[in-house]
């Protein structure tokens, strides 16, 4: 019976990058035996066990078999006769196809410590393909390893492709993708897993909307990068720096999906796109199961970004009426100790952000609106409630007072 370090962690550790998760191979041994030491397994059918103490996860030398549609599909057999080799094997990138034993040593039967030094995504067999996760996994990779200058290997990309175009990916729970998406968004450039989807035919099969933006003009005076699709990633990327929230980072990558249904003879502007984008972002979400939080702040991102914008005039000067600000500020949920007009308004930096050339620009409207919402805060309902106003009467006072707060502290300005 012999332990080894397996995956991730010798990836990271050879890569210098903090380990945060180590998983452990075990090579001899079956069921019972790890049972008799006091290890938990997990489920019936996959020869995984938790440590009594540390909790981390001890896998058993595996093989597996297709033998169905899907990531579901597989036959597992375990048996203290199969070797480090044969549970290598079945891994996904040669990267994560290397053990290290308890003595240090590395076992490497696929070159993936060369892998690493080139810099290269490959995968360890034809075993890849079936399995249609895979193909988020290393887009998603690409992304976690982009700052190390990782690019995919050109057959692994072919077999992407070619998994793709079977069909394969249409078997894929909502639950899973959107697992793979979180992972992503974590990273710290996220667009490299939209770009990988892309270029193997995925992200059309699996995000449309966000396909739809690829090619769609934009007004060069504000948009210098170019299309939709660039301005998109660019903003996702600008979201990284801003925040570390999942529902942020969702957000900007979906705020501009309304541009995406504009008929071409419009091109370049895209009035109304706001507003147009809100159902495709709620179908999106809908389709993907994603929590409600997210799904929300993506919906109000969507609707009054560009409103937000117009909160101030390029030589800073108050542009909308107070009662537009009241009204957007209630929307996104300003008054209320909730956090989420912040995560708005990080959103909407990050767009303002995410163009070529405005990537180091003070965002002037985020202060704008702040110092508006705490304005609208500042309502004594005792005051009021001695005037003998009544029922719905109180809502409208308050708002009277909010309203006059703000124009207050417009005409400061």
């Amino acid at each position: 019976m012999k332990t080894m370090l397996v995956g991730g962690a010798v990836r990271d550790a050879l890569l210098g990058i903090p380990i945060y998760d180590q998983d452990w191979l075990v090579v001899g041994a079956c069921p019972q035996d790890m049972l008799d030491k006091g290890f938990i397994q997990v489920g019936k059918d996959f020869p995984v066990f938790l440590h009594p103490k540390t909790k981390e996860e001890y896998a058993l030398a595996r093989t597996e078999r297709k033998k169905g549609r899907g990531y579901h599909g597989f036959e597992v057999f375990s048996d203290p006769s199969v070797s480090v080799e044969e549970d290598l094997i079945r891994r996904d990138l040669t990267i994560n196809a290397m053990a290290m034993d308890e003595q240090d040593n590395l076992i490497d039967p696929f070159n993936g410590k060369q892998d690493l030094e080139d810099r290269v995504l490959r995968h360890v067999s034809s075993a890849f393909e079936e399995d249609p996760l895979r193909v988020l996994r290393l887009a998603r990779f690409a992304a976690k390893l982009s700052n190390f200058g990782f690019k995919v290997a050109p057959e692994t990309l072919e077999l992407m492709r070619k998994m793709v175009v079977s069909g394969e990916l249409a078997h894929l729970t909502p639950e899973r993708v959107w697992q793979e998406v979180v992972k992503a968004l974590t990273t710290d450039k996220p667009s490299e897993f939209f770009v990988v989807l892309n270029s193997v035919g995925a992200l059309e099969l699996l995000f449309p909307e966000l396909y739809n933006l690829i090619g769609v003009e934009q007004p060069l005076k504000y948009h210098p990068e170019g299309d939709v699709w660039k301005h998109t990633l660019m903003v996702l990327d600008a979201s990284v720096a801003l925040s570390d929230d999942v529902a942020v980072r969702f957000s900007a990558l979906v705020h501009d999906l309304g541009k995406g249904v504009t008929p071409k003879e419009l091109w370049p502007k895209h009035h109304g796109h706001e507003q147009a984008g809100v159902p495709l972002v709620k179908d999106l979400c809908r389709r993907y199961k994603l929590p409600n939080q997210i799904a929300s702040l993506a919906e109000k991102v969507t609707e009054y970004h560009g409103i937000i914008h117009q909160g101030l005039t390029v030589d800073g000067k108050p542009y909308l009426k107070a009662s537009t600000y009241l009204k957007v500020i209630v929307a996104c949920q300003g008054l209320k100790e909730t956090g989420v007009f912040s995560k708005v308004l990080l959103a909407c930096e990050a767009d303002f952000k995410g163009r070529l050339g405005f990537e180091n620009n003070q965002y002037q409207q985020e202060r704008l609106w702040k110092e508006l919402a705490e304005v609208a805060k500042q309502v004594d309902n005792k005051n009021i409630l001695a005037t003998g106003v009544k029922g719905a009467e109180i809502g409208l006072a308050i708002d009277r007072v909010r309203l006059q707060n703000i124009k207050n502290a417009l005409k400061a300005l």
